[in-house]
């Protein structure tokens, strides 16, 4: 949480920022930490808020065409997507995650009208029963489906489906090659954290989550974003597009139900 956090505050200071989030440079100047230890750099920095303004476009997208939607921003961390989206008065936005991210969300972010900060681990099935389901629902999982075991990640998926009468399910998921890898990912290494769950593509999802229709997938490589990223990953980009398995290594989902 914080690595991504520190990410997003570098990338706020660059000349050439992609995501441009203010809030998280003001809330890592306000935290006594040892940043470093995060290793994240600003060099790595784009990795991070590529994915970011990735999600901030599709959920802007969706809300652009239901402006009285509920969002669900599960795992939500420090994220300030509610700030940066500004989603308007029409939407109940609910940023989930365990009690302590929500205490500690609690003291950094001002209170805004329609931010609503769920404390509960987001696979426990309670707290989904005090989400509104009278309306379309944007539901977010950036960076979280890894970190989760397959069944825990269906089930949770599958409730999402179930509860409200139409939406959007938005995630990003790596596949069984990045699984395999993150001994490589310095930031999952150095937060003692385990990767589990390998989405290889879209099949997995539709085959496992009834009533879901793809909508897009993207690999990470080929994003629009990606273009706005400094030369060095651009480059990146298009050697790891001509290696099997590495171009779908981490991938972005979209897919109505």
């Amino acid at each position: 949480m914080l690595a991504t956090l520190y990410a997003k505050a570098l990338d706020a200071d660059a000349p050439d920022s992609v995501l441009n989030d203010t809030w998280a440079r003001d809330i890592v100047d306000r935290i006594d930490y040892d940043w470093s230890s995060t290793t994240i750099t600003t060099r790595s920095a784009p990795s991070v808020t590529l994915r970011s303004a990735h999600f901030d476009f599709w959920t802007k997208q969706f809300l652009a065409a239901h402006p009285r939607a509920v969002v669900v921003h599960l795992g939500c961390g420090l994220d300030s997507r509610f700030l940066r989206v500004q989603p308007g008065d029409g939407v109940d936005w609910y940023d989930v995650d365990y009690p302590q991210v929500a205490a500690l969300r609690e003291r950094l972010y001002p209170v805004q009208p329609g931010n609503h900060v769920v404390a509960a681990s987001v696979t426990d099935p309670a707290w989904l029963a005090d989400i509104p389901d009278d309306r379309p629902a944007l539901v977010i999982g950036e960076g979280l489906t890894m970190y989760l075991r397959e069944p825990d990640g269906v089930a949770l998926l599958r409730r999402v489906v179930d509860r409200f009468p139409s939406g959007e399910l938005q995630f990003d998921a790596f596949n069984r090659l990045g699984i395999k890898a993150q001994w490589s990912n310095a930031v999952v290494r150095r937060s003692g954290s385990t990767l589990y769950w390998a989405i290889n593509g879209p099949a997995d999802i539709l085959d496992s989550v009834p009533g879901t229709r793809l909508l897009q997938w993207v690999p990470v490589f080929e994003s629009d974003v990606f273009g706005r990223l400094p030369g060095v990953y651009r480059l990146l980009g298009a050697v790891m597009n001509r290696i099997p398995g590495a171009r779908t290594m981490s991938q972005f989902h979209r897919y109505a139900f």
